[in-house]
């Protein structure tokens, strides 16, 4: 059986026409019209991907996405936005989406983004020349098992999170432009590069001893961003 995609939206043809080609694509494939149906529907079997509308009747797509986000911060989330609403879409990164499609969207390149997003969450068979643990002082991050943790509790990072922290450790004081990052950690070669900024805000949120004044996820003025760890030793 392949992965099992849950689609939330309240247009039918839209839901239709996803769930006809992630079905090609070898998908198992659950509808839900509305953000209440899709809760209980994660509630009840817990998908392996969500694609969530944005605008909806009732609990919108923001709040389903919040309400994941507390209870399942490793489940991925790609959220279907308005074209043109780069608000809504920088929102929808903000409340813990991985990625976003604006609509009118190609299914095909839907397709693609889930399963980008999916082969970062299967198991791979591990890379010798990649450390499988990576420590920077009170930080640690299990690639193979896809966890982290800071001063011995575990971090709650999305899909998207997890992978833009562990290239970053993989590489540190190297400075990455976020078209750069847009490629290694989301396999885009073009795209909203907001995507990136949202993320690493997020992300210093979760792991800088103070997030306002970073000292591990340095802005690197007129290039990007650089990772530089607190233990030198340990982190390099």
């Amino acid at each position: 059986m392949g992965h099992r995609v849950l689609v939330v939206d309240d247009d039918p043809t839209v839901s239709d026409v996803v769930r006809r080609y992630l079905l090609q694509d070898g998908c198992d494939v659950e509808l839900a019209g509305d953000g209440a149906d899709g809760l209980a529907a994660i509630a009840a079997r817990r998908p392996d991907l969500v694609v969530l509308d944005l605008m909806m009747p009732g609990i919108d797509g923001l709040e389903v996405c919040r309400r994941i986000r507390r209870q399942l911060p490793d489940l991925p989330v790609i959220m279907l936005t308005a074209l043109g609403e780069e608000a809504d879409r920088v929102l929808g990164l903000e409340v813990g989406a991985d990625d976003y499609v604006t609509k009118p969207f190609s299914p095909r390149e839907l397709v693609l983004r889930i399963r980008s997003v999916l082969r970062r969450t299967a198991a791979h068979a591990p890379n010798p020349a990649a450390p499988l643990r990576l420590v920077d002082a009170e930080l640690t991050v299990d690639t193979a098992r896809r966890v982290a943790d800071l001063n011995g509790a575990p971090l709650a990072l999305t899909v998207r999170e997890f992978d833009l922290l562990v290239h970053l450790m993989r590489h540190p004081g190297r400075a990455w432009s976020r078209a750069e990052l847009l490629d290694k950690v989301w396999g885009w070669q073009f795209g909203d590069q907001s995507t990136v900024t949202v993320h690493v805000r997020r992300l210093r949120e979760k792991i800088e001893p103070n997030p306002a004044e970073p000292s591990r996820i340095r802005t690197i003025w007129g290039v990007g961003y650089r990772y530089d760890p607190l233990d030198e030793e340990t982190g390099r």
